[in-house]
């Protein structure tokens, strides 16, 4: 394919059309193919595409887009609970894949993407954009050089606003969406498992829906979605992590903010704010040593997306898997990983106990 990748997208809702944007400023990339049933959404993507859209061809369904020889890769952006029956077509064609996260609404069928993508071929890539957010790419670096020491506790609070209009609204129900622990929280997960680089062993989950689409109906069925938890998991090297996500706190000013600490040091990032605080051990009551430093994000990549710029980086590597000139960094075997800690985290909310992840075959 040379330096000029050709790309698809199955889903041409809000997600895809960020897609939209950063590959317009992605070098090589360019869009040949849009698929999804529903004719505003399509009307939406051709004018995020702008004057390029005249050369892009609309598909009902992906499998369609699949068989047209008109792709290289393709950008799965579709409902989760759709996510299985979109990727086969696409496996069997041999295309470059990104799949949005989360991987799977269900730990079996997200394992069934993982087996289907180690048969493959061609590149499979799992969205986990908050890996490449400047400020957290940095922020990971600067633990794994050893920074803060042995890393022991790790500690994410997403404060924000609540789950965004949908067609159809399909993202209210849990059936749809894996749940908000996997819909939304499988980014943090990711994270933990990067971070620590271990494997969890077994999550406890407090949460429930207090504020958030109480007062809505659809064909008389209310939301069952989780605004609000906190989650503890334990990993396999011992250390320790805990999430805190609140889904009515969109005036917080950091949205995201997440802490290590070490048995040297403590560091902290905070986004949008692009902070990092380094805060090493002095002893007690000792003059204070903090210090703070500031990691930019390209205002281009931040203009084109609502993930602080991580879309845009993300991209980049992806674009270079699919050339055959860089590695996959997110399989889908951390998508399957992912998935099975919000899971469990649902489980374990619901049934109010700690839930092992043996008792999930992982």
């Amino acid at each position: 394919m040379g330096d000029v990748v050709r790309y698809g997208l199955v889903g041409a809702g809000l997600m895809a059309r960020e897609h939209i944007r950063n590959l317009a400023i992605t070098p090589g990339a360019v869009v040949t193919a849009l698929a999804d049933p529903v004719e505003s959404s399509l009307a939406l993507s051709r004018e995020a595409l702008g004057d390029a859209a005249s050369g892009v061809r609309a598909f009902a369904d992906g499998a369609d887009l699949a068989r047209s020889g008109l792709v290289d890769a393709v950008i799965v952006a579709s409902p989760n609970h759709t996510h299985r029956r979109v990727l086969e077509p696409l496996f069997d064609a041999d295309l470059a894949i990104l799949c949005e996260k989360p991987l799977a609404t269900t730990i079996e069928d997200a394992r069934w993407v993982a087996e289907r993508a180690a048969q493959a071929s061609a590149p499979f890539w799992t969205a986990m954009e908050y890996r490449y957010m400047p400020p957290v790419a940095e922020y990971i670096r600067q633990i794994h050089a050893g920074r803060i020491g042995a890393l022991k506790m790790l500690s994410i609070r997403e404060h924000r606003f609540p789950f965004l209009p949908k067609v159809g609204d399909w993202n209210r129900f849990n059936r749809n969406t894996g749940g908000t622990m996997v819909e939304k929280c499988c980014h943090f997960f990711d994270l933990m498992r990067l971070i620590t680089g271990s494997e969890a062993v077994r999550v406890y989950c407090s949460g429930a829906m207090d504020v958030n689409h109480r007062d809505e109906t659809y064909d008389g069925q209310t939301p069952d979605i989780l605004d609000n938890s906190f989650t503890t998991v334990d990993f396999a090297n011992g250390v320790r992590a805990m999430l805190d996500l609140s889904m009515f706190a969109d005036g917080a000013e950091n949205q995201e903010e997440v802490t290590a600490v070490g048995d040297r040091a403590r560091l902290d990032v905070f986004i949008p704010e692009g902070a990092l605080v380094f805060s090493p051990r002095v002893g007690f009551r000792n003059p204070k040593a903090v210090s703070r430093e500031v990691v930019e994000t390209d205002p281009a990549a931040l203009k084109a997306g609502s993930h602080h710029g991580s879309t845009f980086y993300e991209h980049q590597k992806f674009n270079a898997a699919v050339r055959g000139v860089g590695p996959v960094e997110v399989t889908a075997a951390d998508g399957l990983a992912a998935v099975a800690i919000g899971a469990a985290a649902e489980i374990s909310a619901r049934e109010k106990r700690a839930v092992e992840m043996a008792e999930l075959g992982l």
